[in-house]
């Protein structure tokens, strides 16, 4: 009797589930249903539970049963239009919405223009110190100095036996190579600070400012040379290695690694000295600065790139002087932490 009266209840509930769980149900069917005796629509609770428990279990567990009734709009309807194919792929105009609340800020330039940078902010912009003096030299007196300074000397052979008179590109590809030990240092400088519980004196904000000063240029360049599949080739493997180089270098020895750097940055004073002959002589075209560049260093609105490359000539002296301090601080047996780090040091 039982497994009679469970067949008629399964039979039942398969028939009135039908025109949810088919998408072949016709309002005849829907029209049909409520003609159903009903001692078979009023099924014992247990056997409800029963079969209820069984199309659960052979769906997956997928939940069938829908509070909307017929002729209403589901919630999902309602509150989720489709997007069009325009709002979808930019996000609209109203952005990207987020639970979290997380918006960004209406930025807006001196003159009440909007900011249109998002890679950096207006109280990042600076002027950069025409003023500094080009020509200071450290002298190699110790082991590591030499070290330091012949390994340099050794980058720039390939370098110049591969990019030639292509300043445009060497400029790009010197950035990418010199914006990696700052970000090193500050790394490492970063742990060292949270091993020991203990400040760091400013320097690993002053080191991470070193190492998006140079991605800057870096944003800067691609603007005025656009890098070959060969080139990009060649900075993946040259940062790979120069990485993996200079970390291993940093744990060593700090000192060794900052005098590096403090030498690779006189090359690249070099570098763009003679980028600034080639735009003197006609030999390279003296275009229009990007726009990029003009927000970034608060140049003139007709700036050139004989302008753009001033600045970042400027820029690279000022992070030789860094890294040559951070060097003599160590030979003299102390710590960063111990000398104020020269943070905004532009």
């Amino acid at each position: 009797m039982m497994s009679r009266g469970g067949a008629k209840v399964a039979s039942s509930l398969l028939k009135s589930a039908r025109p949810r769980l088919f998408s072949t149900a016709t309002p005849s069917t829907i029209r049909s249903m409520s003609h159903e005796p009903s001692h078979l629509l009023k099924p014992a609770a247990a056997d409800l539970a029963s079969v209820n428990t069984w199309i659960r279990s052979g769906t997956g567990g997928v939940r069938f049963a829908s509070t909307a009734s017929l002729g209403e709009k589901t919630p999902s309807q309602d509150e989720n239009p489709k997007k069009t194919e325009d709002e979808s792929s930019t996000g609209g105009n109203k952005g990207i919405a987020s639970y979290w609340g997380v918006e960004p800020n209406k930025i807006t330039k001196e003159d009440g223009t909007e900011w249109k940078w998002n890679c950096f902010r207006p109280w990042e912009t600076y002027k950069a110190d025409l003023t500094i003096d080009l020509s200071k030299h450290h002298v190699p007196t110790t082991f590591l100095d030499r070290l330091a300074y012949w390994t340099v000397k050794s980058l720039r052979w390939p370098t110049d036996l591969f990019f030639q008179r292509r300043y445009g590109c060497r400029a790009m590809m010197l950035e990418t190579v010199a914006a990696v030990p700052g970000m090193v240092g500050g790394m490492l400088l970063h742990f060292k600070s949270l091993r020991r519980f203990e400040q760091s004196g400013g320097w690993i904000k002053a080191l991470l400012e070193e190492a998006e000063n140079e991605r800057m240029h870096l944003m800067t360049f691609m603007e005025v040379a656009k890098p070959k599949w060969y080139e990009r080739a060649l900075v993946i493997t040259v940062q790979g290695v120069f990485f993996n180089a200079y970390f291993l270098g940093y744990l060593i020895s700090p000192k060794f690694a900052h005098r590096m750097v403090g030498y690779l940055e006189e090359e690249a004073i070099h570098s763009y000295t003679e980028f600034l002959k080639e735009l003197d002589k006609g030999n390279i075209d003296n275009v229009p600065a990007p726009a990029i560049a003009i927000d970034y260093w608060r140049l003139p609105a007709d700036a050139t790139l004989r302008d753009v490359v001033m600045v970042v000539r400027a820029d690279e002296a000022h992070h030789r002087d860094v890294n040559h301090f951070a060097s003599d601080i160590h030979y003299q047996g102390r710590e960063l932490k111990e000398a104020p780090a020269p943070v905004g040091y532009h």
